[in-house]
């Protein structure tokens, strides 16, 4: 998730499942899996969260729509059907992808071990979020609103 508040440098919170192709383990978060995400992003930032994101199964499924309804602190806004450009965590999976090419590994749990040493390396990078966001053309400020 790439986290933004007026006023403040952008945030990077992630998670990561590693499907070493056993019959029974998630290839990808479900349901379950994303309302841990934005549990813990939740806590993490303090405050409500208003949440934009892609039409993928899982965000608009029966389940996560209950899910969103039992959360007031919880806004959820979808994307157009097909609009990678509009999405920042599109650009996090760019920039992550182009600094895992040409690198050998022995194992799942290595290539594992390397996407998470480069989204913490994102996490510390401030200034690359905000480049990633700014690329979307959208206004993350809110309107002012007056008295």
């Amino acid at each position: 998730m790439v986290c933004i508040k007026p006023g403040h440098d952008p945030r990077l919170i992630y998670r990561t499942i590693v499907h070493h192709g056993r019959k029974d383990e998630p290839k990808g978060f479900t349901e379950d899996g994303y309302a841990v995400l934005l549990d813990a992003a939740h806590q993490q930032l303090g405050g409500p969260l208003v949440v934009v994101w892609d039409n993928l199964n899982a965000h608009v499924s029966t389940r996560m729509r209950r899910y969103i309804a039992g959360r007031d602190w919880l806004r959820v806004f979808q994307l157009p059907a097909y609009a990678p450009e509009l999405n920042p965590t599109e650009g996090v999976w760019s920039h992550l992808k182009r600094g895992l090419t040409n690198l050998t590994s022995r194992s799942i749990d290595d290539i594992a071990s390397l996407v998470k040493t480069h989204l913490k390396r994102m996490q510390y990078r401030p200034t690359l979020l905000t480049g990633i966001t700014a690329r979307t053309g959208l206004d993350f400020n809110p309107p002012n609103i007056g008295p």
